[in-house]
């Protein structure tokens, strides 16, 4: 049986890194604190919620994608395995700004 690529899985939820209440996006699935970037590792494809590992997932760079804008390159800090998401509308733009000086 084939896995999905993508669950609409929209909670709200307490930022594990910085405490924040991260609300709902209301478009797509939301995975990451919009004011530190964080998230954590909880998902296989997007959405799903089937990854085992539970690490956080931190921020380590930006890359720009021309048809989806900034993609936030994550790092997870107990299995380091690397995570790329889309940024969303209400993200904290001077986060990603510092995060582009990451790129080289």
């Amino acid at each position: 049986m084939e896995t999905k690529k993508f669950s609409k899985n929209d909670d709200e939820f307490i930022c594990e890194n910085c405490g924040s209440k991260v609300e709902k996006l209301g478009y797509t699935s939301r995975n990451h604190c919009p004011k530190c970037l964080y998230s954590k590792h909880v998902d296989i494809n997007p959405g799903d919620r089937a990854e085992t590992c539970h690490g956080m997932l931190e921020p380590v760079g930006i890359e720009i994608n021309p048809k989806k804008g900034y993609i936030i390159v994550s790092k997870c800090k107990k299995c380091e395995s690397v995570r790329k998401n889309k940024a969303a509308d209400d993200d904290d733009i001077e986060k990603i700004i510092e995060l582009s000086g990451n790129n080289k």
